[in-house]
């Protein structure tokens, strides 16, 4: 089966860069445990610190559907929300380039 890449991106509202990135440290360390997880990177933009780009790789689609499935993700989710400016993180899934 192919892999699932996807790039997660969201932009800190000022104020919040240390309670953001405690709750995105946390929230790393739980996906990378996943079995079907093969990278999640967490980057900011040299640019612009309050700008968020977190790179993902799954085996597999059905390693997709397990990381939404995790009890972890829905209380992350719920408690970035208000720490960000968009209304939840934009999701770019990805294809290789063969």
């Amino acid at each position: 089966m192919d892999k699932k890449s996807l790039l997660a991106e969201f932009t800190v509202r000022p104020g919040n860069e240390e309670r953001v990135a405690e709750l995105v440290r946390n929230y790393a360390a739980g996906v990378r445990e996943e079995p079907g997880n093969l990278a999640f990177e967490v980057h900011t933009k040299e640019s612009d610190p309050l700008a968020y780009w977190i790179f993902e790789v799954y085996a597999n689609e059905a390693a997709f559907q397990d990381h939404l499935a995790a009890p972890y993700g829905p209380p992350f989710n719920a408690a970035l929300r208000p720490l960000i400016q968009e209304k939840e993180s934009l999701l770019t899934f990805l294809s290789p380039l063969d």
